[in-house]
């Protein structure tokens, strides 16, 4: 993990990333209180909006798409911010006013227009990856954009030279792409008076988003051109704020919001649920990708002969049926039916019946992950359960670390700094942050939509999509998801997007596609071409 930059904004020479004004703290010098008040006086801003444009083409489907690359930054503010710095009658400078925040970030984009395509009927699409604390460099390189990098298919890619080829799944062939890096991100820098709590929280980044959207379609007159969303992991949480709010505070309806690796309520998260007793319903979601990733690492012999289709229908009935009625009976369950539970958690994961009793039927993904191929003293991979590595610590209870992680993550990095230095020309002697650690940083609490006031309660989103699609009834959804994603499993999504607070008829309005690969579905080339047509015929049928 890279760290955040000191407090300090360190000063580029000119033609560098940002331009920078005389004084980086952004304020007025503090009056002190003789001769007449100062005139209201415009902000100067650490940052200066920058772009490098180039030109570049590509192939999809056997047709050849020219297209113009924008890398560059846009300023935006807090909620609440003044582009004029007002002076306190006692004399003491604006900035110290909490109604007057003088937090900037620039955020980084690369955006990539097809030539020749009639505007404003072309679609844009606003694409990020998630963390928090996630730069779009996985979703850049790996997935849509017109140049991706070359990792193998479920092992540990060897390291540089690396093999960068045109992409012949690329969204271009449907729509113009904008990758953003969120606040502090990549080559996303903040400044000013309490930077991180402006820009590091669920509300405060999804408003930074929404200001950066209406900006671009400003900048670059998309403003009637239909609008997408494709957020991945945390993204699809942002998504869910953020359509709400360019709906109701932006006056901007969404044709199309597209979600990969769905998770909308931290309290179905699987990672750490034995700290949340009570509530079992991550065990519940997770069974089905227990199970695909058990039988793909050969530990159901019993399965073998079903299809995955039958396998996973199978799973999901006993998750939400049998298991679940067996969790919510907690202590009161009966100990033959304790037993009965057990056996069948173990021909649905191949977990030793002895640790899944020991474990009072309730695994989390970490467990999983170390457990399932203990034999082998191998951990199975969190992103994509396809992955395996050699285990760190042979008696720890958990995996210490996601084999996939390991295995591509140099390989999407080190591609991306080459290609945007030398095919971009852009962030010249400026450190790319691929993702960030934000540790006790992040603002978690939310303020739904209609309550007023943030909620001390885990984070849950579904409230704003909902909201979105009540206000937007035209609003299409397409939840994507990964069979072997132990982060954010595919069932997870399926459940929250049944549990929308929404009329049952806007439920046509959600389709649902599961792929052969993780979270980050992409990585498995197959599956990459079914999200390119999937994605491309929800974005055109949704214009």
């Amino acid at each position: 993990m890279h760290h955040l930059l000191p407090k300090r904004l360190a000063l580029f020479c000119a033609g560098a990333l940002f331009a920078v004004g005389p004084d980086c703290a952004g304020a007025l010098a503090a009056d002190d209180g003789a001769g007449p008040a100062k005139p209201e006086t415009p902000r100067e801003s650490p940052f200066r909006p920058d772009t490098r444009v180039t030109d570049g083409s590509v192939t999809i489907g056997g047709r050849k798409i020219d297209y113009q690359a924008i890398a560059g930054t846009l300023v935006v503010h807090p909620k609440g911010w003044d582009d004029v710095a007002k002076p306190h009658e006692d004399g003491k400078d604006a900035e110290d006013d909490d109604h007057n925040p003088t937090a900037e970030a620039a955020m980084f984009y690369v955006a990539y227009f097809a030539k020749g395509a009639p505007a404003p009927g072309r679609p844009i699409t606003f694409l990020y990856n998630g963390g928090p604390g996630s730069s779009s460099v996985w979703l850049h390189m790996g997935a849509f954009g017109p140049r991706r990098v070359v990792t193998l298919d479920n092992t540990h890619t060897p390291a540089a030279p690396y093999q960068l080829v045109d992409n012949d799944e690329s969204l271009l062939d449907a729509t113009d792409l904008v990758f953003i890096d969120a606040p502090g991100t990549g080559f996303s820098r903040l400044a000013g008076k309490d930077k991180e709590h402006a820009f590091y929280g669920t509300d405060q980044d999804a408003h930074a988003f929404a200001e950066f959207i209406t900006q671009f379609l400003s900048k670059y007159g998309r403003w009637n051109s239909p609008k997408f969303l494709f957020g991945e992991s945390y993204g699809t949480m942002r998504s869910a704020v953020l359509s709400n709010l360019l709906q109701s505070e932006y006056e901007l309806d969404l044709n199309g919001i597209i979600l990969l690796s769905q998770i909308l309520n931290y309290d179905n998260l699987l990672d750490n649920s034995e700290n949340n007793p009570g509530m079992d319903v991550p065990y519940e979601l997770a069974l089905p990708t227990y199970a695909a990733t058990a039988r793909y690492h050969g530990k159901l012999p019993g399965m073998a002969a079903k299809s995955m289709a039958d396998l996973l229908h199978e799973v999901e009935t006993f998750a939400m049926g049998d298991y679940a009625h067996a969790l919510g009976e907690g202590a009161a369950l009966d100990p033959q039916r304790f037993d009965a539970i057990a056996e069948r958690l173990h021909a649905y994961t191949g977990l030793p019946v002895a640790y899944i009793r020991k474990a009072n039927l309730r695994i989390d993904g970490g467990e999983f992950e170390k457990t399932l191929q203990d034999d082998a003293d191998e951990t199975t991979g969190r992103l994509d359960g396809r992955f395996s590595g050699p285990t760190l610590d042979p008696l720890s209870k958990e995996a210490d670390y996601d084999p996939q992680s390991a295995a591509i993550s140099s390989a999407y990095v080190s591609t991306f700094n080459d290609y945007v230095r030398k095919t971009l020309h852009y962030g010249a002697g400026v450190a790319y942050k691929p993702d960030i650690d934000l540790g006790n940083k992040w603002d978690f609490q939310h303020a739904p939509p209609g309550s007023g006031e943030k909620l001390s309660q885990a984070t849950n989103v579904m409230p704003d999509l909902a909201a979105a699609m009540k206000t937007n009834p035209d609003l299409k959804i397409l939840l994507n998801g990964g069979y072997y994603d132990l982060a954010t499993p595919y069932y997870e999504g399926i459940y929250e997007m049944k549990h929308l607070p929404i009329p049952g008829k806007l439920q046509a309005n959600i389709e649902y596609k599961q792929y052969e690969s993780g979270h980050m579905v992409y990585a498995h080339q197959a599956s990459l071409k079914v999200l390119h047509d999937t994605v491309a015929d929800f974005i055109r049928r949704a214009e």
